[in-house]
C-alpha cells in the first residue's frame, strides 16, 4: 500500500528482455533504495513493483507481460524519469489518499493551462473509469496523489502546485504523453457493496 506522496525522481536505466513475455527493468532511486531489500515493494510511477536486487542506488524488478500492456511502463526507455515511493509503513503519515499500486487505466494529457501559481491539467480517462471520478476526489495520476478539479465523462483536470511540477513527472509531460490511472479504491468497494445488495433485493 501507497500513499501517492512521491518521495523521490528515479530514472530508468535499463529495460531486458528475460522471455515469456516478461521484463526486468532496472531503477536508478539513492533515495528509495537507501534501505531496500529484496521482496520490498517499491511504486514506480505508479505501478507496484517487487524489487529482486539492489547494488549502488540502483533497484531491479521483474515485470510481467501483463503489466507492460496495462500500463504505461512498457512505453518508458533509458533516461526517462520516473515518481519513486516506497511501500507505506503503519506508522507513517497518510499525506495522499489509500493507493494500491494497481492501475486500472492508461489515460493521456489533454491540455495544459499554466497560470500565476499552479497549472490546470487536463487528462483522458480510458472507458469505464469515469463513473469513479467525483469533484473534489482522489486521483492517482503515475503513482501521484491528486485532487479532481473537474470531471468529464471521459476526461478530468487536476491543479499542480509548483512543488508537484518541480519534483514529479508531470512537470515536464507533454500533450498526447501517456499516464497511469488508478482510482480511489474505496469508490469500487462501494459499488461493489451496493451492487451486490441492489441484486439481492434489498432497498
Amino acid at each position: 500500500m501507497f500513499t501517492g506522496i512521491v518521495e523521490e525522481l528515479g530514472e530508468i536505466v535499463r529495460t531486458t528482455e528475460t522471455g515469456g513475455d516478461s521484463a526486468l527493468v532496472a531503477v536508478r532511486g539513492p533515495l528509495v533504495t537507501s534501505d531496500a531489500r529484496h521482496g520490498d515493494s517499491i511504486a514506480v510511477n505508479g505501478v507496484c513493483l517487487t524489487v529482486v536486487d539492489v547494488e549502488g542506488g540502483i533497484f531491479t524488478a521483474d515485470v510481467m507481460g501483463e503489466t507492460l500492456r496495462r500500463t504505461a511502463l512498457g512505453a518508458l526507455r533509458p533516461g526517462d524519469p520516473v515518481n519513486l515511493e516506497r511501500a507505506a509503513a503503519l506508522n507513517s503519515r497518510l499525506g495522499g489518499h489509500l493507493v494500491q499500486g494497481h492501475v486500472d487505466g492508461v489515460g493521456e494529457v489533454l491540455s495544459r493551462e499554466p497560470a500565476a501559481q499552479w497549472e490546470t491539467v487536463r487528462f483522458r480517462l480510458p472507458a469505464g473509469l469515469s463513473r469513479y471520478v467525483v469533484e473534489k476526489g482522489s486521483i492517482t495520476v503515475d503513482g501521484i496523489s491528486l485532487t479532481v478539479a473537474e470531471a468529464g465523462d471521459d476526461w478530468f483536470s487536476v491543479g499542480l502546485i509548483p512543488t508537484t511540477l518541480k519534483l514529479t513527472t508531470l512537470g515536464a509531460k507533454g500533450v498526447g504523453d501517456p499516464v497511469n490511472l488508478e482510482v480511489d479504491v474505496l469508490a469500487k468497494y462501494v459499488e461493489r457493496l451496493l451492487g451486490d445488495r441492489v441484486a439481492g433485493g434489498d432497498r
